[in-house]
């Protein structure tokens, strides 16, 4: 447990810092093209065809055309990055799916059309209670009691084999195909991503925050256009 909530304080304070960093950066940029004649910020309000509007159009311009596009390109590197690790058979992902909606909530979603409740509806059963989903993996259970205040439900795969091999492994769904998806999401250290996560995680991070920097921008500019 002392393991788990240590890599996850080392992740908040790695996403603190890269956010101070990428608000730094965004404001450089803005700082850039500045018309010296613009004293006020980038987030006043400016009159309609003066110097100040122009340019807050064209820094959100910048954001949503240039910085963006660039946060998602990196992305993708992360993910093609992927494909150089492989699954151990640890089988911890299917011995241990977790979901912040309830079965019924699952299956109402599915039933109005999205895709990944039904196909995770498709893979995984709930446990009968939380204490047989803590035998798989005692020490995420506690981090998720620790720190999640909203409850969280735990299924299983009832496909999986004593051997810890998929008995459905050519049909198994995209869900199931593409886990992990995510290079911050907690793995065991029996998974093989798990060095994915590690070599990525700093890049992620900071592309999330570079996301939520951005997005900050985006709303509190557009409010005074």
């Amino acid at each position: 447990m002392s393991d788990l909530n240590t890599l996850v304080e080392k992740q908040r304070t790695k996403f603190r810092e890269k956010f101070k960093f990428s608000a730094a950066e965004i404001q450089k940029l803005a700082d850039r093209i500045k018309p010296e004649n613009v004293s006020n910020d980038i987030f006043s309000r400016f009159e309609e065809g003066s110097d100040g509007r122009k340019w807050q159009v064209e820094f959100l311009n910048i954001l949503e055309n240039k910085v963006s596009k660039d946060i998602y390109l990196k992305f993708q590197d992360v993910l093609a990055e992927r494909k150089g690790y492989s699954c151990t058979g640890c089988a911890t992902c299917c011995n241990l799916a977790c979901s912040e909606f309830s079965p019924a909530e699952l299956q109402k979603r599915a039933d109005s059309g999205d895709n990944f409740a039904r196909q995770f509806l498709s893979v995984f059963i709930p446990y009968g209670s939380k204490e047989d989903a803590r035998k798989v993996y005692p020490e995420y259970i506690a981090l998720l009691e620790a720190n999640k205040e909203d409850e969280v439900y735990f299924y299983h795969c009832p496909k999986l084999t004593e051997d810890k091999r998929c008995s459905d492994y050519e049909n198994r769904p995209q869900i199931c195909r593409d886990f992990p998806d995510n290079p911050l999401c907690i793995l065991p250290s029996s998974c093989g991503f798990c060095r994915w996560r590690e070599k990525t995680e700093d890049t992620v991070l900071l592309l999330h925050a570079m996301i939520e920097v951005v997005e900050y921008y985006k709303d509190k500019i557009s409010v005074n256009l």
